[in-house]
């Protein structure tokens, strides 16, 4: 299984590769909209996990589950947001491979169970 996270520059993002990756899965780690294109460019994908809060500098989100379901229409999409925007649901309508959304103090060993459910 091959993940893609696309998380902010903190430990965060390692923090739930590593917990991933324990699973077994094979897990890219990139932190913008640039780095996350090239990569879905290149290889696939079975789950892709984006924190729809990137800094602004970092890309847009939603482009990238965007760019994804284009390029790779059969890769899922984790979302991690602490905005309330979404909350009623209508992430599923404006993302069509998203499958969760989940806040970002989710604890990692759960998104881990999420991805690889999501990734079989």
């Amino acid at each position: 299984m091959d993940i893609l996270i696309v998380e902010n520059g903190s430990g965060l993002g390692q923090l739930w590769a590593d917990h991933v990756g324990r699973l077994g899965c094979e897990v890219a780690l990139v932190h913008c909209q640039k780095d996350a294109e090239a990569l879905l460019r290149q290889q696939d994908f079975d789950v892709l996990v984006i924190n729809l809060d990137l800094h602004p500098r970092s890309g847009d989100a939603s482009a990238i589950a965007d760019y994804a379901s284009y390029r790779r229409p059969n890769a899922k999409v984790v979302c991690v947001t602490s905005d309330s925007f979404f909350s009623d649901g209508s992430i599923f309508r404006y993302m069509p491979n998203a499958c969760a959304m989940v806040p970002p103090n989710t604890q990692p060993s759960d998104l881990a169970a999420l991805v690889e459910y999501h990734a079989r």
